[in-house]
């Protein structure tokens, strides 16, 4: 183990190692789970367990392990020619899918904080919802967050899932070190120590490398935010104030229904201890404040989402759109985003406005956010500020699939480049196309996983084109 996973596991200045059974409870909602190492099939597992959280995706293997040691899971990956960890299942296409076996570590709740490194050290089966308020109550933030909490670390952070902020990275750019089980069964410490020049082609590894079984994030001192909401914002503001609108908070989010030539809301979350502030009664570039909170989809209750109206509360209970322990979003959907980069992001929301006849019919709201440029080999964002697409579909795949290639093809005057995890048709020579380190990032699979263990019908075909 290297020297710094090492120093947050072993020298921890505040230890959690097994969360408080009533602590864990109210933040995860979720019963602790038998210490028994258990095997589930089809059959055996819970109705929906077989399916992503929204229902729109069946996942084809045979069993899914639960592991709750690191020698579970060296036992399960040494066992099969095939598996993949499954995580929160927030995942919208087959990333997470394998021919023959998942393995499950929900079970890996521990959460070590090193207040003197400023790192914190998390199983595979936390999530946000639960990271956050363990390290708020202890005076710490991770930098940003995702739109909905429910999502693990680890799988965001594999699949470079992000939050908003013109100078916040995606949230894979707080890692610091990941342990992974390889397909030996050894034991491994990434870290950009020990890697070097190669980490950043692991970070985001899509789950091809290995079975991540801890994962090390920067912290900073916790922080207060306000979040408010304006209303009907035309895209002609965006047209000519584009950065000013997206750089007027810590995160920005700007929704449409594509309808009318507008945006239908605009929510602003600005930290307590930056300015500038606005008035939350005051016009937004002509759009109206909004006068109670609101949900993105006209005609939803706002009770799911997290507080509007500029009242200031803990960064984690404003940083998502939704609340912890509320259904995300509208529940049965579907997804999918693009990132194009930032200075050429009005042109591709004017270009993709052309075909809203198309797309409206099958679309519950898009939502335009911009992410920070970073050094990850295979992420979105990598060396360029990029703003992202992001389409929130009707249960509607058959058309859905049919308006995919339409937006695809207006944004690839722009190299547009989708969510690993989310749906797209992008053909596997133009995705690759779009990624200048994708040689070196298969050359470390081809170390790391030589006879494709960790392969699956997605990696096979979005990066090795078969």
């Amino acid at each position: 183990m290297d020297e710094l996973l090492g120093k947050v596991l072993g020298r921890t200045k505040e230890k959690c190692s097994h969360m408080d059974k009533r602590e864990f409870l109210k933040t995860s909602g979720v019963l602790v789970a038998s210490t028994l190492f258990s095997k589930l099939n089809a059959a055996q597992t819970a109705a929906g367990s077989r399916t992503n959280w929204a229902g729109n995706y069946s996942y084809s293997a045979k069993n899914l392990d639960l592991a709750n040691t690191t020698e579970d899971v060296r036992h399960s990956i040494l066992g099969h020619s095939h598996l993949k960890a499954l995580g929160a299942r927030h995942s919208f296409n087959g990333i997470a899918d394998s021919p023959e076996e998942q393995i499950s570590l929900k079970h890996f709740d521990q959460i070590d904080l090193d207040a003197k490194a400023k790192t914190v050290t998390v199983g595979a089966g936390v999530t946000y919802g639960q990271l956050a308020p363990y390290i708020d109550s202890r005076g710490f933030a991770v930098h940003n967050l995702a739109s909905l909490p429910h999502i693990s670390v680890v799988g965001a952070c594999a699949t470079a899932t992000h939050g908003s902020g013109n100078k916040n990275g995606n949230l894979s750019t707080a890692v610091r070190a990941m342990e992974i089980v390889t397909a030996k069964g050894d034991v491994v410490t990434f870290s950009r120590e020990k890697l070097g020049d190669n980490f950043p082609g692991t970070v985001v590894g899509l789950g091809a490398l290995g079975v991540i079984t801890r994962i090390t994030l920067e912290v900073q001192p916790t922080f207060q935010m306000t979040q408010v909401v304006y209303e009907d914002l035309s895209f002609s503001q965006l047209e000519h104030h584009l950065e000013d609108i997206f750089a007027s908070g810590y995160s920005v989010s700007v929704f449409t229904d594509w309808q009318n030539h507008r945006a239908t809301q605009v929510w602003i979350k600005r930290r307590v201890d930056q300015g500038p502030h606005f008035n939350p009664n005051t016009d937004f570039y002509g759009a109206k404040p909004a006068s109670r909170n609101l949900h993105p989809l006209a005609g939803h209750s706002a009770e799911n989402c997290t507080e509007q109206m500029g009242i200031p509360g803990p960064w984690y209970e404003r940083l998502p759109h939704f609340r912890m322990n509320f259904t995300p979003s509208s529940g049965a959907e579907l997804q999918s985003e693009y990132f194009v980069p930032r200075e050429k992001g009005y042109a591709a929301i004017n270009a993709v406005e052309q075909l809203r006849d198309q797309i409206t019919p099958h679309l519950f709201i898009s939502e335009f956010r911009t992410i920070a440029a970073d050094d990850l080999w295979i992420s979105p964002c990598y060396q360029r500020p990029s703003m992202a697409l992001h389409f929130t579909w009707k249960p509607e795949w058959p058309a859905v699939k049919s308006v995919l290639p339409l937006i695809e093809e207006k944004l690839a005057p722009f190299a547009d480049r989708p969510h690993w995890a989310k749906l797209f048709t992008m053909s596997p020579d133009r995705l690759r196309s779009r990624y200048a380190k994708m040689p070196e990032y298969k050359a470390l699979l081809a170390q790391y996983d030589p006879n494709g263990k960790f392969r699956n019908e997605f990696i096979n075909r979005n990066i090795y084109g078969g």
